[in-house]
């Protein structure tokens, strides 16, 4: 099984026709993919070539005192070509974002970007899968449905929050597999969101804005939310069933009974 490694980057915000995103920050988490638990992460802020285009990010604190004294990409280039070179990508919109970002800033040092060996886009895996039971797709969104906090814009803390998110969506999925006279399942659609790349352009698009994503697919399946109150409810049954199983830990066996998530 390969490594997996959530990533994610922050940018300056869309200044005007021809005007192209440059990376602030970039964030990653090579996660264990048997135990899905953190191994090792890396985050650094990064000095953009254009300094008038930070402005401070709205609840992030990325300002542009902070990216003046950092380092450049090609300062930093050879440590994220080995965190995301033959890995499994993950991360929320990376499909049509976070990749394409990757991509051109290798192009401007002149140097071939990382190649991933597969992909995995949470938000196609929660709009084909999941449905918008918790409103929009966003990871702020989705991040309040599931009571993880405020979404801090802020490239690793967004990156663990968006393994917390896929985990809370599968034991929601997995209770609805396993107990459908419990928790009738509450969505259509199918899974199938790994796209096997080599980092081309057919696999990664261009959008303008990543924090209003739009799904891959213009059909939306809609879907029943779970009322506030009993979500918790929900997700302390998950955990009471999967800590009563014999022979396994509960988190192998979420991954055993919901492996058509990950497959």
């Amino acid at each position: 099984m390969g490594e997996i490694v959530f990533f994610d980057v922050e940018t300056t915000a869309p200044a005007g026709e021809g005007r192209r995103l440059q990376l602030l920050e970039f964030g990653a988490m090579l996660v264990c993919p048997r135990k899905l638990t953190e191994v090792e992460s890396y985050c650094t802020l990064i000095r953009p070539a254009d300094l008038s285009a930070v402005a401070t990010k709205r609840c992030s604190g990325i300002t542009r005192e902070a990216v003046a004294a950092a380092p450049t990409f090609e300062e930093v280039a050879d440590r994220i070509f080995g965190i995301l070179n033959g890995r499994v990508w993950a991360g929320h919109n990376i499909q049509r974002f976070d990749c394409h970002r990757i991509k051109e800033a290798f192009a401007d040092i002149g140097r071939p970007p990382p190649e991933p060996k597969g992909l995995i886009d949470s938000l196609a895996i929660l709009t084909h899968g999941f449905g918008r039971r918790a409103g929009d797709l966003k990871m702020a969104t989705l991040a309040s449905y599931f009571g993880l906090g405020q979404q801090k814009h802020r490239s690793l803390d967004d990156v663990r929050m968006n393994l917390e998110v896929l985990k809370n969506c599968a034991t929601v999925l997995l209770l609805e597999s396993s107990l459908p006279q419990v928790f009738p399942n509450r969505s259509l659609g199918n899974l199938g969101m790994v796209t096997r790349s080599r980092a081309n352009g057919r696999s990664c698009g261009v959008e303008d804005c990543r924090k209003s994503p739009q799904p891959a697919s213009p059909v939306i399946h809609r879907a029943s939310p779970y009322k506030k109150d009993n979500i918790r409810k929900v997700m302390e049954r998950a955990k009471e069933a999967l800590s009563s199983a014999r022979g396994a830990a509960p988190l192998n066996t979420l991954l055993r009974h919901s492996r058509s998530l990950l497959r």
